[in-house]
């Protein structure tokens, strides 16, 4: 009689790095967590910021979370619920609190956006995009690269960068998908989706359509100055330099991400043949190009005609959503191939974000990085206001970096005679483009979808773009901005 075979268990592998990594992080969260009160922080009129014992801990949960999301230790998405179930245990807010930022309206109009993107590509109209694109750009990898970056950028001129991040992922994946069949990551699709995020923030600013966070800067910059900043005054002054940052990022992409082929040979022919195959536009196509031009259109007059400027932005594109669902466009099982992992990580952003701002935490790390350039140049105390932007927009949502360090900076550039508008257009710059980590823009985790690359290779390419990113900003403040007209010194 033989034997029973004996079942051999693979032997359980140590992950050394990311065991270091989930120890580095809990280390420093409880390191800042423990240790003595700090000093207040002190503005240039006298006014003291208390660091709270809340503040003290929103601020170590925060290096938390950016050391957890970076290396990706665990799914970002369940990082994101550790901001919530820390706050809730470490008496940072109450838990009612914390957990409801995670359904914060602006996380519902991530949803919203996803939703547009996938049923366009379950109704055929991603496929059709493509291969229009790819008989216009051609056979060469370079100008595929540039073509989808800037039909990225401009159609951020008239729709939210989320809501085009959203529509451009599903195009691109087709494109993708004429390059190579390959399950194995690519340089092309590093360079074609990291690119794509990168030029959505670049285009974004250009106009007040592509994100909250021009019309939230601007009402802060009402209110503390008391001057109107008009929609074409700020599309004059960002022009330049948005296009400047898409066509150097380009530029840049091809210098990290340089495609395995520089030419597909009959691609284009390929792309040609596929599109007549496609046919004539179906009912269904129809259908779901005439809702989404309704939102684009709906979003777009908000800022034009100020009876529809109460209107909700996250309710016009859930509208579309519910429509979709209603003509049976999309099915229940059509929710189950929806992210999750990147709505939980920005709702798990929006919640650090608002867990910063109400502890205080926010304004006191603002006061003690502005005053330090109390008494430097206004070119020195610019560029500091760009490099702290720099850094809050990539942890949190950019809309909270602005509402963070913008009052502040405001108030404090009268007192080094530095023109108040100058600091609102260099915010407003650096705030579009968090280049480092997955939370600081829905585009940057949409693309992360791709799976073409992880949050570390996103982060190490990032700090060439955000080096390029600070030259850019340089430059229109000490060259481009004067020479049209920008004041950036009130001496």
């Amino acid at each position: 009689m033989k034997a029973p075979l004996e079942l051999h268990k693979p032997a359980l592998k140590l992950d050394l790095k990311r065991i270091f990594f989930i120890l580095l992080g809990l280390g420093v969260f409880l390191a800042v967590y423990l240790m003595d009160p700090l000093a207040d922080a002190t503005d240039p009129a006298g006014e003291h910021f208390q660091l709270t014992r809340q503040g003290k801990a929103a601020i170590a949960l925060f290096l938390l979370a950016g050391i957890w999301w970076v290396f990706e230790v665990i799914p970002i998405g369940i990082t994101s619920l550790v901001i919530g179930v820390v706050q809730a245990l470490f008496f940072i807010r109450p838990a009612e609190v914390a957990f409801k930022d995670f359904m914060d309206p602006s996380v519902m109009f991530i949803f919203g956006s996803l939703i547009i993107g996938m049923v366009f590509t379950k109704v055929g109209l991603t496929k059709r995009l493509a291969y229009k694109m790819l008989t216009v750009v051609g056979d060469r990898t370079s100008m595929i690269y540039l073509g989808c970056f800037v039909v990225t950028a401009a159609l951020t001129h008239i729709m939210a960068h989320t809501a085009v991040a959203a529509t451009m992922f599903p195009i691109l994946m087709a494109i993708y998908s004429l390059y190579s069949q390959e399950d194995t990551p690519t340089r092309f699709g590093k360079g074609l989706f990291i690119g794509m995020a990168f030029v959505a923030g670049a285009g974004s600013m250009i106009t007040l359509l592509g994100a909250a966070r021009g019309a939230v800067a601007i009402g802060f910059y009402n209110d503390i100055v008391g001057q109107q900043v008009s929609f074409f005054e700020l599309t004059y002054f960002m022009f330049p330099i948005g296009w400047l940052l898409v066509f150097l990022t380009w530029g840049l992409i091809m210098l990290l991400f340089r495609p395995e082929k520089a030419t597909i040979p009959g691609l284009r022919e390929k792309a040609r043949r596929l599109y007549k195959e496609t046919g004539p536009l179906t009912g269904q196509e129809i259908f779901v190009a005439i809702v989404v031009l309704g939102v684009i259109v709906t979003l777009s007059l908000k800022s034009f005609i100020p009876a529809m400027a109460e209107i909700d932005k996250t309710s016009v594109v859930l509208v579309s959503t519910v429509l979709f669902f209603m003509f049976r466009i999309l099915s229940v099982q059509d929710l189950e191939q929806i992210p999750w992992n990147i709505i939980l990580l920005f709702a798990g952003a929006m919640s650090i974000g608002f867990c910063l701002w109400e502890t205080g935490a926010a304004k006191w790390m603002a006061v003690n990085w502005l005053i330090m350039f109390h008494q430097a140049s206004w070119f020195v105390f610019v560029m500091g206001i760009a490099f702290f932007i720099l850094l809050m927009t990539n942890f949190i949502m950019n809309v909270a970096a602005i509402a963070i360090t913008l009052p502040v900076a405001l108030v404090i550039a009268p007192y080094l005679g530095v023109a108040q508008e100058v600091v609102l257009f260099t915010a407003l710059v650096v705030a579009a483009c968090p280049y480092l980590l997955l939370v600081g823009a829905a585009p940057n985790a949409i693309a992360y979808d791709s799976r073409q690359f992880t949050a570390a290779q996103f982060f190490r390419a990032g700090i060439p773009a955000s080096l390029l990113l600070l030259a850019v900003v340089a430059f229109a403040v000490a060259i481009v901005w004067p020479l049209m007209g920008m004041p950036v010194t009130t001496l």
